[in-house]
């Protein structure tokens, strides 16, 4: 899914993972854009020894690795047109940052969605907090999708003429 949403990514689009560090989400991204050299694609990760891991990797120079707590860095980052929310950060926490750097028309798939999968309350609680605000933000059009552990899939609304 995640290769099939980069391919939509329109020209000289940005792409905005942020990932968990090991370099499966960015894989499927680089997959789906092929050979496409006009999208830029930006990783942010926090854990400085699968940093270490991935840039061993011969990654296309349109891409990046950031390292970092992604609430402070995404303030500064501008809009996507894509962003996987992977990581805790930008997801359970700091969702709102999140959808602000959302593109408009831009599309925010988000993972683990799956309520069923966490055994505390806290964690059931927090998905569920997730999902409302993802499915009842006005500036979103979102869908879930019962695969895999849960899926978010949601369009930030065009602006309007």
């Amino acid at each position: 899914m995640l290769a099939v949403l980069a391919a939509t990514t329109p020209f000289g689009g940005r792409i905005l993972e942020l990932g968990t560090g090991f370099g499966v989400g960015l894989a499927w991204i680089l997959t789906g854009l092929g050979s496409r050299i006009d999208v830029e694609v930006v990783s942010i990760e926090r854990d400085a020894e699968r940093i270490a891991f991935l840039t061993e990797v011969d990654l296309p120079a349109h891409s990046s690795i950031v390292e970092g707590d992604i609430e402070a860095l995404l303030p500064a980052l501008g809009q996507f047109d894509l962003i996987f929310a992977d990581a805790e950060a930008g997801k359970w926490t700091g969702l709102e940052l999140t959808i602000a750097a959302l593109a408009p028309q831009g599309l925010l798939l988000v993972d683990d969605m799956d309520v069923s999968r966490y055994d505390s309350a806290q964690g059931r609680s927090t998905v569920k907090n997730v999902r409302k605000v993802l499915m009842t933000d006005s500036r979103l059009v979102a869908v879930e999708l019962d695969v895999a552990s849960g899926i978010i899939l949601a369009s930030r609304r065009g602006a309007v003429p």
